[in-house]
């Protein structure tokens, strides 16, 4: 038997189920995150530490042909280090100098030793996640706007890009990599991400004109749907559909940051360019 829709009634109340855990994930998700940025400091640097680590880990469980042994108790000693740099404030140059170091210490065992070095690319991508997070939000109040003004772009891109694309629909935006994508839902969320990060800008006191961060905007909602399909990719190369059950009708960790980790790494190496590797925030509030 199906409803008025056609749908299976067993199937629409598991969807409504499933929905409703998301929406509840979410909610207590952003508000954690949201407090954290707010306080700043060790707690928003320990925020990133666990995203970081939890990353490091599905990357581990996705792409290691077999998960633990010596190979893996290595790269998590190395993941400890630098979990540790970022959480006590290391400066950029010396968390660039760590998780390098610990890059080549995993690829040289797993060139000597064996293990893949699929997991040793997870250093890098941690690594770079947790860092790049850290040093967008800094310690001071243009730390804390341009990290608001990530996020506004980056969860309105994601929200709104699903949305549209299931409205609208159309042609695919990349069906080999991931089939639900669309060109119409990444124009939806683009332009999404760019009113939301104007907002955002406006009330955050940019140092720079609407135009010129309507354009950063466009950038880092373009970066985050890249991430996202880089994501995408990972997991159909190891064919696996999410990255791990951690959160409650979301899937994994990964699932949930990988356009956010992108955007922020790109924020931080345009803001590095323009204001310091240190203080990238300055390069826009």
């Amino acid at each position: 038997m199906t409803d008025a829709t056609g749908a299976e009634p067993g199937n629409v109340g598991h969807a409504a189920s499933n929905l409703k855990q998301r929406v509840v994930s979410a909610i207590v998700l952003i508000a954690v995150v949201l407090a954290l940025t707010w306080a700043g400091g060790i707690w928003y640097r320990l925020l990133c530490a666990v995203i970081a680590g939890a990353v490091f880990y599905e990357w581990s469980v996705m792409t290691a042909k077999e998960p633990g042994g010596v190979h893996g108790a290595l790269l998590w000693c190395l993941m400890a280090i630098v979990l540790a740099a970022l959480v006590f404030g290391a400066s950029a140059v010396v968390m660039i100098g760590v998780i390098v170091a610990a890059i080549v210490v995993g690829a040289g065992h797993a060139a000597f030793a064996g293990g893949g070095f699929w997991p040793v690319a997870g250093l890098a991508y941690a690594g770079l996640s947790g860092l790049s997070l850290s040093l967008v939000r800094g310690d001071d109040s243009s730390g804390f706007a341009a990290t608001l003004f990530l996020f506004a772009i980056v969860w309105s891109t994601d929200i709104l890009a699903y949305f549209v694309g299931k409205a609208v629909g159309g042609p695919k935006l990349a069906p080999s990599i991931s089939p639900g994508k669309t060109w119409s839902g990444a124009i939806g969320g683009t332009v999404a991400g760019i009113a939301a990060g104007l907002i955002a800008a406006m009330y955050g006191g940019a140092a720079l004109g609407i135009a010129v961060m309507c354009l950063f905007a466009l950038v880092l909602s373009v970066i985050s749907q890249i991430g996202d399909l880089f994501e995408s990719s990972l997991k159909r190369r190891f064919a696996i559909k999410d990255s791990s059950k951690l959160i409650p009708g979301h899937g994994g960790v990964m699932d949930r940051v990988d356009g956010l980790v992108a955007a922020a790494f790109g924020m931080w190496l345009i803001g590095g360019v323009v204001a310091g590797l240190e203080t990238p925030a300055h390069a826009f509030f």
